[in-house]
């Protein structure tokens, strides 16, 4: 009798862990396959939209090659933040500022890179004699930003006879 309980237990145990097998099993299917459906739809629907962004882009460059590339923007980091000390009045103020210039063209972004020590000296004087009480402020650290341009174009300017420097942009701005 003991023996015919436990073959029935046995016997309604393996059914279930069946189904939950089987259901696993549909489940993972299920996800794998809309995971590669979802893959297919994003890769294989852009190819024909990017192909013809290609073929208007090198139609645009062959007409005229100076002024397309003259219009694409080119972003160059300056390779370390700024950190310097404010004097303020009731402290001294330690600043980080994260820069990057903002060009046009290939050509003044090959030229930028090159005198990227001059830019940071320019940059350094413009932001080491700021003050404490314009920087706090949005408008004094916008102030700021053109200055530093002006400041920048300034000095590239003799060095390559124009004006290379489009936008000076604060990537990044700490002041404890």
């Amino acid at each position: 009798m003991a023996e015919e309980e436990d073959l029935k237990l046995e016997e309604t145990q393996q059914p279930k862990k069946r189904n939950k097998l089987l259901l696993f099993g549909i489940g993972g299917g299920v996800v794998l396959l809309l995971i590669v459906l979802g893959l297919w739809f994003f890769l294989s629907g852009d190819d024909e939209s990017a192909g013809e962004s290609v073929a208007t882009d090198t139609t645009e460059m062959s007409t005229s090659a100076d002024p397309a590339t003259k219009s694409e923007a080119y972003y160059v980091g300056m390779p370390r933040p700024f950190l310097f000390n404010l004097p303020g009045a009731n402290r001294t103020r330690l600043v980080e500022i994260k820069v990057q210039l903002m060009v046009r063209g290939s050509e003044d972004d090959v030229l930028v890179r090159k005198h990227i020590p001059l830019i940071e000296d320019a940059l350094l004087t413009t932001f080491s004699g700021a003050d404490e009480q314009k920087m706090t402020t949005q408008a004094g650290k916008d102030e700021l930003r053109q200055l530093a341009l002006l400041n920048v174009q300034n000095t590239l300017q003799p060095v390559t006879g124009h004006k290379v420097v489009e936008k000076v942009l604060f990537t990044g701005f700490v002041m404890q």
